[in-house]
């Protein structure tokens, strides 16, 4: 769970006359993460795909190019429904033939739209001038243009020009046709220099232009129809089809991954070798099932079994797991055996030797989060900085653990919680992809940690509900009663020490397994040191007269410490003076340590145990923020008087106690017909009125709710991880399939 599942490193050898069936078994099993072979083996290649492998590809080309022509999509069959393939080749050659004629068919349709659209275009342009088409073109004594322009500023211009003898100017709003007789020098452009004209190219046609557009048109409405009826056979052909296809492409493609699983391959002329990583605890299935499938003719090893370590390395301890020592033989073909060094010596003799320690090339193992189905989905929290190394612990539980209550902490109301569950829950509802899934069951987590907050802060939409009953909340936040804002800025500053130790301890753990005791302390134990001895020597009485009374308080014959008694009353007034003392001797120590045998450099970050403890202060600011805006929300709608006890929202069993006390606003709800001052009584008006505006705060309150998930995400990444994670593992992909529409028989 902290860890990614361990993996083991695997070799299978044995004679090319069983690869077929190893690669069938491999696949059936899913479990074997595959190792490219890389050329490194003297005397091995990587083998040639299985015959039909290039037939195979080319169907599943086809396959897809049908769908995509189709526009079919996963979720257009239903999963599992195994239609039958048994005559594939044949109806998806009559598909192929229906679609491609469909295709052609309507890509000309398209293409005759486009033509219609531009020369109706054309033709609108010259509509409006009332003049046939062949007034606009063909003269021999006139000169015209027609385009878009001024109609005043061209005939102007016009009129000025001395090389026009005549000239008539039609226009309909921009569009300009400018008629000419020019003297034998002069052209109508030359007379038009100056006025800002866009000229048309006029179509050498005849005809009135308006019929024209009228019968392009019609034109358009019969192509359009035709377009429709087109696209319905092929929706239709989609609906019968998308079954088949999903399911062809599906089986095209397992075959695929079967026949070119030789290229990942060390191949001799009679042997091979193929080498994975599987999950450790599923080394022994995986054995002797890919062994009992062909007989035992092959040779299955557990070559290496990968330990968690730290910082980008992975240690591996070398298997034993056949009682074989370094260089003994492995079965090879017809099951004469061959030493290591007979593998060297003999290279082409189809001899292949997977024995203890020998590996064709040294990756890194992919990584498997293992968590179990409840924590699953936060794991799209982690993998969203990335993926987490073989090597590094996975903060997927501690995410699980802190992220929904730092987010309930600073929302905390009950029914912010119900609308966030009713929002995490539509989206898992609707919507297929794990990635989405995942993140509205990480908002159904958030809502509920919200409502449970807020039970314990009494707050249902911004209201206290337990003043209903005469009863007080178990705690609050905070925005009426100053006590409780420091206990909670205090709290956040435990829950930051406490996250904190724990980021230092997951990384000291890394250290300590890599390169040891002393690198540890060196690297990690001394920002520990820093870290705790800093805080002790703060919460402590030494130089108490120099810190705030909440902090601690030796003066008063009642402490002011809000940790000794503020509203929680936890009964501390600080550590005594010598264990402060002690305190900043391991902030000294920790920083000696870094200096001296830990990087140097680092020490210039000396501040880091006190700055990024206060950073987790952000989670009172939010959630006093927020409090605030629900208050502000509320009092426009309900309105709000103080007593001696402090605030309350006017409610109709209240109003007459309003009149006793001072009014602070009368509220929407409160502003009717029968709305007085002394005492108060609902206005029906105002409250249904405001009922819109009510609705509105509350929902923009709720929007910038939400925000607290990037305050809470951000003290995760930044904070918490940046002290021990660095991500960047390989995906665990297994040689194999997700079935959805086909079955394995």
């Amino acid at each position: 769970m902290l860890r990614p599942e361990q993996m083991s490193k695997v070799s299978v050898t044995g004679a090319r006359s069983v690869m077929e069936q190893v690669i069938e078994t491999m696949h059936g099993m899913h479990v074997v993460h595959i190792t490219d072979y890389d050329g490194s083996w003297e005397g091995f290649e990587p083998g040639e795909p299985l015959p039909g492998s290039d037939e195979t590809s080319s169907t599943l080309v086809t396959v897809r190019a049908i769908e995509s022509i189709l526009d079919v999509e996963p979720d257009d069959a239903t999963p599992r429904a195994a239609p039958d393939l048994s005559n594939a080749d044949e109806r998806l050659e009559e598909i192929q033939v229906e679609v491609n004629d469909l295709d052609d068919r309507r890509d000309e349709l398209r293409d005759r739209l486009r033509t219609i659209d531009e020369r109706r275009d054309r033709m609108a342009q010259f509509a409006g001038l009332g003049l046939e088409l062949d007034l606009l073109w063909g003269y021999d004594s006139l000169d015209v243009l027609v385009g878009e322009g001024n109609p005043a500023a061209i005939r102007a211009a016009l009129a000025e020009s001395d090389d026009v003898a005549a000239h008539d100017v039609f226009h309909d709003g921009d569009t300009v046709a400018a008629f000419a007789s020019t003297t034998e020098n002069g052209t109508l452009s030359d007379a038009m220099v100056g006025v800002p004209f866009t000229a048309f190219e006029v179509p050498e046609e005849s005809g009135d232009p308006s019929a024209v557009v009228a019968d392009l048109e019609s034109e358009r409405r019969q192509v359009e129809a035709e377009l429709e009826r087109i696209e319905s056979e092929l929706e239709a052909l989609k609906a019968d089809s998308a079954g088949f296809l999903l399911a062809l492409e599906e089986s095209l493609s397992i075959d695929a991954q079967k026949s070119e699983a030789p290229l990942r391959f060390a191949t001799t002329e009679r042997s091979f070798v193929v080498e994975g990583w599987v999950p450790t605890d599923r080394y022994d299935a995986f054995r002797q099932e890919l062994s009992g499938a062909v007989d035992g003719r092959i040779e299955v090893d557990e070559i290496e079994r990968a330990r968690h370590t730290g910082s980008n390395h992975v240690a591996r301890d070398t298997a034993d797991d056949a009682g074989r020592g370094a260089g003994q033989a492995t079965v090879t073909d017809g099951g004469t055996t061959s030493t290591r060094e007979d593998r060297q010596a003999t290279p082409d003799g189809g001899r292949a030797v997977a024995g203890d320690g020998v590996v064709t090339v040294d990756d890194d193992p992919p990584v498997r989060q293992e968590n179990p189905g409840i924590l699953s989905p936060f794991e799209l929290l982690t993998k969203a900085l990335n993926r987490p190394k073989y090597s590094e612990f996975d903060p997927t539980f501690v995410l699980f653990l802190t992220f929904p209550l730092f987010f309930g902490f600073m929302v905390g109301d009950i029914g912010y919680g119900l609308v966030y569950m009713l929002i995490g829950y539509a989206v898992t509802s609707r919507f297929d992809s794990q990635g989405i899934v995942n993140f509205g069951t990480i908002v159904v987590w958030l809502g509920l940690f919200t409502a449970v907050f807020g039970i314990l802060y009494g707050e249902i939409l911004g209201l206290h509900f337990f003043e209903w009953f005469d009863l007080h909340a178990p705690i609050e936040k905070g925005i009426s009663d100053t006590d409780w804002a420091i206990t909670w800025i205090m709290v956040a500053v435990l829950a930051g020490i406490a996250h904190l130790n724990l980021a230092y301890l997951f990384e000291f753990v890394e250290e300590y397994q890599l390169h040891g005791t002393k690198q540890a302390i060196a690297e990690v134990g001394s920002w520990l040191l820093m870290l705790n001895g800093l805080w002790i020597f703060i919460f402590s009485k030494t130089f108490a007269k120099s810190k705030p009374n909440i902090l601690v308080d030796t003066e008063n014959a009642v402490s002011e410490a809000v940790l000794a008694n503020g509203p929680l009353g936890f009964g501390f007034n600080g550590f005594p003076e010598l264990v402060g003392w002690a305190g900043f001797g391991l902030l000294m120590l920790g920083l000696f340590v870094l200096v001296v045998f830990g990087p140097t450099y680092e020490a210039v970050e000396f501040a880091v145990p006190f700055a990024h403890v206060l950073s987790y202060t952000r989670l009172t600011a939010v959630l006093l923020a927020k409090a605030g805006m629900a208050l502000a929300a509320n009092l426009l709608y309900w309105g709000v008087y103080e007593d001696s006890e402090g605030f309350h929202y006017i409610h109709a069993k209240t109003t007459e106690e309003v009149a006793q006390n001072e009014l602070i606003f009368g509220g929407l709800a409160n502003m009717g017909t029968g709305f007085d001052l002394g005492p108060l009584s609902l206005g029906v008006e105002g409250a249904l009125l405001g009922i819109p505006v009510f609705i509105v705060a509350h929902a923009v309150v709720l929007a910038i709710g939400g925000t607290a998930g990037i305050q809470a995400i951000r003290l995760e990444y930044f904070e918490f991880f940046e002290k021990f994670y660095e991500g960047g593992g390989r995906k665990y992909k297994p040689f194999g399939y997700d079935r959805a529409y086909t079955t394995d028989t």
